[in-house]
């Protein structure tokens, strides 16, 4: 039996879902506002699990990221869509979901051209797993102190993901 196509919820301008569309054909060089969320991991010491996006990702392949990203499924809640990506993209529970940025929209494009164009709430949670990276969504990953990711993320921006830049700005505006 074969696996069902994942799709992502379009948007219009004010964020209301218009339609459904296929996860593998929505990210183009002309790509529709969608819905999508980030989440930022905890541990029980304070500090945050940032991940370097597989090489084999179509868009932003080997740069550092916040600790996973993903889309809600058409009828899905966000809660839920992020215990899912957890689970398949880190192999983690996590626990004490609180949404951080609830407006935070981006477009961004990557060097290929390809764009993202996502109303992309943040979220924070904890985890006390050890983490087991998918190797298809992340190539390596650390546990940092949130201060030294701002700096690094400041200092050197064209190293990490546009959104998690712009989330850290955010975060501590």
């Amino acid at each position: 039996m074969a696996e069902p196509t994942e799709q992502v919820v379009l948007l219009d301008n004010d964020g209301n879902a218009v339609g459904v569309a296929d996860k593998a054909t929505v990210h183009t060089t002309e790509t529709a506002l969608h819905l999508a969320f980030s989440c930022h991991v905890f541990d029980s010491n304070g500090r945050v699990l940032v991940t370097r996006r597989a090489l084999s990702k179509a868009t932003w392949p080997g740069v550092w990221t916040n600790s996973f990203c993903g889309h809600p499924a058409p009828g899905e809640s966000v809660d839920d869509a992020v215990a899912r990506r957890a689970s398949v993209e880190l192999g983690i529970d996590v626990t004490a979901l609180h949404l951080v940025l609830p407006d935070f929209r981006y477009r961004a494009v990557d060097a290929s051209g390809i764009v993202e164009n996502e109303i992309c709430p943040v979220y924070r949670a904890v985890t006390t797993d050890a983490v087991a990276a998918n190797p298809a969504e992340v190539s390596e990953w650390e546990w940092v102190d949130p201060s030294s990711l701002v700096a690094a993320a400041s200092a050197a921006p064209y190293a990490f993901s546009p959104w998690l830049v712009w989330q850290l700005e955010q975060l501590r505006a």
